[in-house]
């Protein structure tokens, strides 16, 4: 893969002991975790091996920011599901997690895993898993990346974990990332959807709404889930609420996962995610779309 360059920051695969064993310290800089909590060295090394893909972000020789994608059998098909994305705090606002993704799209699409005939065959998705509370993880996957989702974990890793980041749950969207579709495609070139999903919100009152004092208010769920189209709210920064009013962002959880997971049992699934919808300091705003995702990206019914 050829090297990338940009404010000095160098994206590539990781190679050696080295460089590997220095993820270790940086899962615990960046999530605060507990030895209990962290992916070892020796794993590290052993899934390399195996075949996972390790992406890092160097600044010299220090790594600054990381992507972890290990083969999985989903739906009948090989993938990349990449289980952890993380960038320093140095160096959040420095477009990094988008350019770790795409770097790790690029060696995705470069394997090319042999079939029973020895004809070769494609990865063509990538999964991964985020909390859905996150507005700027959210705004990247969807607005950047072009993912959508139409399954919700509750509490997937557990009530809590060692992280001062996990005190809500650790309800999870799993995402999907249709690597060959013009939809991913577009997004990586920098298409904006902003204007066609705020259009969208106009039109349709939320499902899970933030009211003025920045408190969860949900709609009728019946007469919600009867529409084509479902908005669902969520603060512009949880983080913040968490650290101000911890109560105030378990309602936010228990008020969204029961909107989620209803309208996901439903039949919608996660289209899009527009962030800030009501002026700089307002909330995030879910699109989700009734029908199956292959309807909406045509590539993702393909077969081998």
């Amino acid at each position: 893969m050829p090297e990338e360059k940009s404010k000095a920051i160098v994206i590539r695969e990781l190679a050696g002991f080295e460089e590997l064993a220095q993820v270790e310290a940086l899962e615990k800089d960046i999530w605060v975790l507990a030895d209990r909590d962290v992916l070892p060295v020796a794993m590290i090394v052993a899934t390399q091996e195996a075949g996972s893909i390790w992406i890092g972000a160097f600044e010299g020789s220090q790594l600054v920011g990381f992507a972890f994608g290990f083969p999985g059998f989903e739906q009948g098909k090989l993938t990349i599901h990449s289980h952890m994305l993380g960038v320093r705090d140095s160096h959040r606002d420095s477009n990094l997690g988008f350019r770790l993704k795409l770097a790790q799209r690029e060696r995705a699409l470069a394997l090319r895993p042999a079939g029973r005939r020895g004809d070769g065959l494609r990865i063509e998705e990538m999964t991964w898993t985020f909390d859905p509370l996150q507005s700027r993880n959210a705004h990247l996957n969807f607005s950047k990346l072009g993912v959508v989702a139409n399954s919700y974990k509750v509490n997937f890793y557990g009530r809590e974990t060692s992280s001062a980041l996990h005190r809500n749950g650790t309800d999870r969207l799993w995402v999907r990332w249709p690597l060959l579709s013009r939809r991913v495609q577009l997004r990586s070139e920098g298409s904006d959807s902003r204007a066609e999903v705020l259009d969208a919100l106009s039109t349709v009152a939320p499902l899970v709404r933030f009211d003025a004092h920045g408190t969860p208010v949900e709609s009728d769920l019946a007469q919600a889930l009867s529409r084509q189209r479902v908005v669902i709210e969520i603060p512009s920064d949880i983080l913040q609420v968490e650290k101000q009013d911890l109560e105030l962002a378990r309602q936010w959880r228990r008020a969204t996962r029961s909107a989620f997971t209803s309208a996901l049992n439903a039949g919608f699934f996660v289209a899009e995610f527009c962030r800030a919808v009501r002026g700089q300091q307002g909330p995030g705003a879910y699109v989700l779309e009734r029908g199956a995702p292959e309807l909406y990206v045509p590539e993702m019914s393909r077969g081998w």
